[in-house]
């Protein structure tokens, strides 16, 4: 590596801050935009058949999924507030109109402790990781997003799980630090520290292929989308377009793993909510059975119309507001070193 006047900045022309900087702005947005659609669907959800106490959820911010447990005698939570809705557009305008805008965004700023943090990992470490795998893959350089997205879901998952399984205990539980401390300590003596990454499986099954696909298919649309439009550096409109694509594409083919990680995360988390221990079902493919027993064929598909609504713009949203941040200091990082561009006074 040779060295150039005036610290460059690493990886494509901005440094690693910046892109946890861009990154982070990418994933406040994203989950301001999502955020509503999973509230009504929760809404709805508890209207339909309401949630006892120490049932579990999924609860989705656009950035990752976390799972809720209803709370022992707490009848003023938000998915439990009364309301009767005929669908979702008419439930929008109802909790808009009866408790407030702002209600769309309920049990949002508790997530975002980690899920901006782990967006934040992720996307840095692909960046970093695929700039380096270009680089030393050569001919193959192409499918370098393929295995840097691997490896940045793996990464950023393993150091989430455990501080998910510690907000899940703490919110159903409602103990103090000190007990949940003794709590984990005693979970580690008994079943040593793996229990700290139970469920982790499951998770890595549908999200390491998923960010594999998603970071392939989105560079090689990015690429074909910049030839057609005769552009060499894409536009907002561009990432947005192969994010939306790559990010259904990504999950329709891992929706079976998204059923059954779904299920077992519930499954698991109804069993710390109760406060018993054991692993739910002993494999994947189990549970996959199961499902295909119960449902058919079709119920490892269930939910592959809500899911693409929520997964392709939120997809969308963060990979053009993130290329967005990172043009932005691009050209910031350019004008510091060669000076703001020169106009003509001819």
């Amino acid at each position: 590596m040779s060295a150039q006047g005036a610290a460059p900045p690493a990886t494509n022309g901005i440094t690693p801050v910046q892109q946890m900087v861009a990154s982070c702005s990418g994933a406040i947005l994203t989950s301001l935009f999502v955020t509503p659609l999973d509230v009504v669907k929760i809404r709805l959800q508890a209207q339909r058949s309401p949630f006892p106490k120490g049932k579990c959820f999924v609860y989705c911010n656009g950035l990752m999924d976390h799972l809720c447990v209803c709370e022992n005698g707490n009848s003023k939570a938000w998915y439990k507030a009364p309301g009767h809705f005929s669908g979702t557009l008419d439930a929008f305008v109802k909790i808009v109109r009866h408790e407030g805008i702002a209600s769309l965004w309920s049990g949002l700023p508790p997530t975002l402790v980690m899920a901006v943090p782990a967006t934040v990992i992720y996307f840095t470490c692909y960046d970093q990781l695929c700039a380096a795998l270009r680089v030393r893959m050569g001919d193959r350089a192409q499918e370098a997003p393929l295995l840097a997205g691997a490896i940045a879901r793996v990464g950023s998952a393993t150091v989430i799980s455990p501080l998910e399984l510690i907000r899940t205990k703490l919110q159903s539980q409602k103990q103090s630090y000190g007990e949940l401390t003794q709590l984990i300590r005693s979970a580690v003596e008994a079943e040593g520290w793996r229990s700290l990454w139970r469920g982790l499986g499951p998770t890595l099954l549908r999200d390491v292929p998923f960010s594999a696909m998603y970071w392939y298919n989105y560079e090689r649309a990015k690429s074909w989308l910049c030839a057609r439009h005769n552009t060499r550096e894409p536009t907002f409109t561009i990432t947005f377009i192969a994010g939306a694509v790559s990010g259904s594409v990504a999950s329709i083919v891992t929706l079976p793993f998204d059923v059954v990680k779904t299920r077992r995360q519930v499954e698991l988390g109804e069993l710390q909510a109760k406060n018993l221990s054991g692993d739910v079902s002993s494999s994947t493919l189990s549970v996959m059975s199961r499902i295909v027993a119960q449902d058919g064929f079709g119920g490892l598909f269930a939910g592959l119309l809500p899911r693409l609504i929520k997964v392709a713009p939120a997809c969308a949203i963060m990979i053009s507001s993130y290329e967005f941040g990172k043009a932005f200091f691009r050209k910031h990082n350019q004008e510091r070193i060669l000076g703001p561009p020169q106009t003509s006074n001819t």
